[in-house]
């Protein structure tokens, strides 16, 4: 038996297929879901590079793989691309500087700590989480590419995350 089922909209409700002309509409409503903030780290030609990521998730426990997606349209992205080693960091609440730093126009390593990870990545201080990882594959996604990394080493501290969503940064209200 074949069943189809049709829903209307509530009044309240927008319906959007995707395309070219409202990608802005898709945009936002992708907002809808909140995201944590991360600074993905690595180091180029003896150079160290950062981009703030919310395209962040883990995919395995077991071995433990983390993914993340550049745009293609970032100048970073090739750099990245030929990166063998790079470290995520899951920022904290207080650290909106440190995402900011690292955002289209901001100052990057210029204004921050920093030092090297055994692997010779460059890493942050005091984030709430730091996973630094392996390469071990790149996906074409569309305008993205998907990295998806082993994680060979965690760092974290006390603390609740930084949060993104529509635009503007949040974090958690704990309820009893």
């Amino acid at each position: 038996m074949n069943m189809a089922f049709t829903q209307k909209p509530s009044p309240t409700e927008t319906v959007l297929v995707p395309d070219a002309s409202n990608q802005r509409a898709y945009r936002h409503a992708l907002g809808g879901f909140a995201t944590g903030v991360t600074v993905v780290t690595a180091m180029a030609y003896n150079v160290p590079i950062g981009m703030t990521v919310n395209s962040f998730a883990s995919i395995s426990l077991d071995p433990p793989l983390i993914m993340w997606s550049p745009a293609k349209s970032a100048s970073k992205h090739p750099l990245f691309l030929q990166a063998d080693h790079f470290s995520v960091h899951v920022l904290a609440e207080e650290q909106v500087n440190l995402c900011s730093a690292f955002s289209r126009g901001g100052s990057g390593f210029d204004a921050i700590k920093w030092s090297l990870s055994e692997n010779g990545v460059p890493v942050l201080r005091q984030v709430l989480v730091r996973l630094d990882c392996r390469r071990s594959a790149a996906h074409d996604a569309g305008d993205h590419t998907i990295i998806v990394g082993e994680v060979l080493r965690v760092t974290e501290r006390e603390g609740d995350p930084l949060c993104f969503s529509r635009g503007m940064f949040g974090h958690f209200t704990r309820t009893a």
